[in-house]
């Protein structure tokens, strides 16, 4: 905390959150009084009067989904629901938009919000808002932006929960933007300040752990991120659908990096239900991708392709370029197992394409690979050779892991065609990165 900054009398944001979910509360149960209608006959159909309660007595924010229904039941709208015409009304629009998955929407929100120049706690606060959006659309470096000084200004604020949100996102940024390292430190350092004098809530602690897991399955530990997910199953967080279905995607995940096939299909089926059940439609097309992967990797392309399909489309929807490209890759690698080459070509070049117009580093490397084993399906050794070589050049800004892979690729296309000094020296470079 710094000196001389008095923090008594400043609010959290958790706070804050309380007091605009009890005046939605408070509107809504207004608009249901002025309809004539109960609690039940207001949830009908899709909700429980629980939980029309609880959004009635200010516990819990509705979706922007939520919104919707319940404005239809009750003869209003969305907007007559939330207008006000204090600053903080829009942010918070905003932020419901965030949670029902309209990323683009709560950009411009955040955006118009910045562009009106709010000083102090609520420009941090619009800026970590800002920094999740962007994060959804896959954008790192404006991720790392927004957080950054998301993180600066909460911390000058001396607001140590907000400030670590802002880190969590920062580390979200620094993983999508292919720094690996930073992000684990960042998130080794945000799990180090658990203790029982400053203790983490549950569910954020659960949120660093799956998120830390994730950076290791990416980098080639599966094996620790698996204990790191087992140590986040068993904090006994009551965690809702959308935080549960992170946690077993993640789980599924790493089963398939140690090549537990059958735990990673469970794993997966039960995040795909839980992500379906939230509305949580990118979360969805993920999952569906990563278990179009592990399909394939028992060999059964009829499962994988379904999954690959269902995914692509999803991420059409959406206008997901970003993630759309690990998909592309996904289906062009299904390609090349059943023996269409120049399918699993023409894919890779599209993931490639796209990766590169989007900035997905990982994406662009794997698609790269793929068109080089293609090539080499197709006896285009000469062709395969040219890819891998900018590949590997591609590859040295990532996590060793993948170095590694397209190294020993490269190596084995060499000794193929008879340069088996290169080849050695390909290999020697590969086992060296551990």
């Amino acid at each position: 905390m710094l000196r001389g900054v008095r923090t008594v009398e400043r609010r959290s944001l958790a706070a804050e959150d309380r007091d605009l979910a009890q005046q939605i509360g408070a509107r809504l149960r207004a608009a249901r009084q002025r309809a004539g209608l109960t609690q039940q006959q207001v949830a009908a159909g899709r909700y429980t009067k629980a939980y029309v309660s609880a959004l009635e007595n200010g516990l819990i924010k509705p979706s922007m989904a939520a919104l919707r229904f319940l404005a239809v039941r009750l003869g209003t709208t969305p907007s007559d629901l939330l207008s006000d015409p204090v600053e903080r009304w829009a942010r918070i629009e905003s932020e419901i938009r965030l949670a029902s998955g309209d990323w683009q929407s709560a950009i411009d929100g955040f955006q118009a919000l910045l562009d009106q120049d709010p000083q102090g706690v609520e420009r941090a606060r619009t800026l970590l808002g800002l920094a999740e959006a962007h994060y959804r659309l896959g954008k790192a470096t404006e991720t790392i932006r927004a957080a950054s000084e998301a993180d600066e200004r909460f911390a000058r604020a001396g607001l140590r929960e907000e400030s670590q949100r802002a880190r969590y996102w920062l580390a979200a940024g620094h993983h999508m933007g292919d720094n690996p390292v930073e992000a684990k430190t960042l998130l080794e350092q945000l799990l180090s300040e658990h203790s029982e004098a400053t203790p983490l809530l549950p569910d954020f602690r659960v949120r660093l752990l799956i998120a830390l897991a994730t950076v290791l399955t990416n980098a080639g530990e599966p094996k620790q991120a698996l204990l790191l997910l087992e140590q986040a199953r068993g904090i006994g967080a009551d965690l809702d659908d959308r935080r549960r279905a992170t946690l077993y995607s993640s789980l599924a995940f790493g089963y398939r990096a140690t090549g537990d096939m059958e735990a990673a299909i469970r794993t997966g089926l039960q995040s795909l239900t839980l992500f379906r059940a939230a509305d949580a439609d990118l979360e969805a097309a993920t999952i569906e991708n990563e278990l179009a992967l592990i399909y394939l990797g028992l060999g059964n392309l009829k499962d994988a392709r379904r999954h690959a399909s269902e995914a692509h489309r999803g991420l059409q929807r959406l206008n997901n370029d970003f993630i759309l490209a690990l998909v592309l890759e996904t289906e062009a690698r299904i390609a090349l197992a059943g023996g269409d080459n120049d399918m699993a070509s023409e894919r890779a070049a599209e993931s490639t394409e796209l990766a590169r117009k989007t900035g997905n580093q990982k994406a662009e490397v794997a698609a790269m690979l793929t068109e080089a084993r293609a090539a080499r399906a197709r006896k285009d050794n000469a062709r395969a050779a040219e890819i891998l070589a900018a590949v590997a050049a591609l590859a040295k800004k990532g996590p060793k892991a993948r170095l590694r892979e397209v190294l020993t690729e490269w190596s084995e296309l060499l000794a193929e065609t008879g340069d088996l000094p290169a080849a050695y020296e390909l290999s020697r470079q590969a086992l060296a990165l551990v």
